[in-house]
């Protein structure tokens, strides 16, 4: 057994130039694509007056939290303008920004697919846990290959380590619906495309927004190794100040890392509280509206045919507003 090995790094290795050496074109479009988002939202954000951007998020805070939050969040962009970091703040609110993006759209779909197929979810369920346990440096040992130094690869190891939750907690929100809202749905003859529509993600949105949460956290813990990869922002301040030994100038990015997540994770929370009380309305209504179908049904058949031709046309009222 002591000479009994398996090449699978070798074998890593040769799908990486596999990879390098036949989709060379798709590597590149994507390159161009990232590239051109997180530059361009940079250029929006830095060119934007800092005065306006701090306006616009503490407005943000006081509208969806409370006036406390707005406070806070204005004393801490000022702070992280006192401290000299607003560039690299601004550089890594787009890379997080673009990142979550790019990762919610692939995760919720990925999510309603594993809610509505048990194969599906089985299958996909191993890959996520190697996504989200295999340690982020590695995911940078094949992007820089695909990619070289710069945003891009590190944006795609934070695309690939940030994930996994999005999909989870997707599948979770519309599996945890309740089956007589959904039930209710199908009393009024609506389709598999307008429950999921109009009852299961608005009714899963809490959950959701719980996964976008988690997204837009994990996007900011990759900030560091973003900066490893070259990526401009606080995540290369704090390697920098690794490298040098500089105490000052590795607090001081740590610390704006650290008021950016607060602020994106109290936003993104006091969102899912809001679709949240929604939620829970909406559920009420669907409930009582599917009480009150069978109720005109069970009535319709007792009564004849009149009766179920009205019950008929409302159900197709129904599936029109949905």
């Amino acid at each position: 057994m002591d000479g009994f090995r398996l090449p699978i790094g070798d074998w890593a290795d040769t799908a990486v130039d596999w990879i390098r050496d036949n989709l060379g074109w798709l590597l590149t479009a994507i390159s161009v694509g990232v590239s051109w988002l997180v530059d361009s939202l940079t250029d929006v954000l830095l060119n934007t007056p800092i005065v306006g951007i701090i306006v616009i998020a503490a407005l943000l805070g006081w509208l969806v939290r409370s006036w406390q939050f707005a406070l806070g969040t204005v004393v801490s962009f000022v702070l992280i303008l006192g401290m000299g970091q607003w560039v690299t703040a601004m550089q890594t609110l787009a890379l997080v920004l673009v990142a979550a993006v790019i990762a919610v759209a692939i995760a919720i779909p990925l999510g309603i697919q594993a809610a509505r197929s048990d194969r599906f979810s089985a299958a996909i369920k191993p890959v996520l846990d190697l996504m989200q346990t295999m340690p982020g440096f590695v995911y940078l040992i094949p992007a820089i290959v695909f990619f070289s130094i710069g945003v891009v690869p590190g944006l795609v190891a934070t695309v690939i380590f940030a994930l996994p939750p999005g999909v989870r907690l997707t599948e979770l929100g519309i599996r945890g619906v309740d089956s007589e809202t959904v039930e209710a749905g199908h009393a009024f003859g609506a389709t598999p495309g307008q429950i999921l529509r109009g009852v299961q993600l608005p009714l899963a949105m809490p959950t959701i927004m719980t996964g976008v949460n988690q997204v837009i956290m994990l996007a900011l813990s990759m900030a560091v190794i973003a900066g490893i990869a070259g990526a401009d922002g606080l995540g290369k301040e704090v390697v920098q100040a690794m490298s040098t030994v500089d105490i000052a100038k590795g607090v001081e990015a740590g610390l704006s890392v650290v008021f950016l997540a607060v602020y994106l994770d109290r936003l993104t929370a006091a969102l899912g509280n809001l679709r949240g009380q929604r939620s829970s309305l909406l559920s009420i209504l669907a409930r009582r509206r599917g009480q009150a179908a069978g109720q005109r049904r069970a009535a319709a058949v007792a009564a004849g045919p009149r009766e179920a031709e009205v019950v008929a046309g409302s159900a197709n009222d129904y599936r029109r507003a949905v």
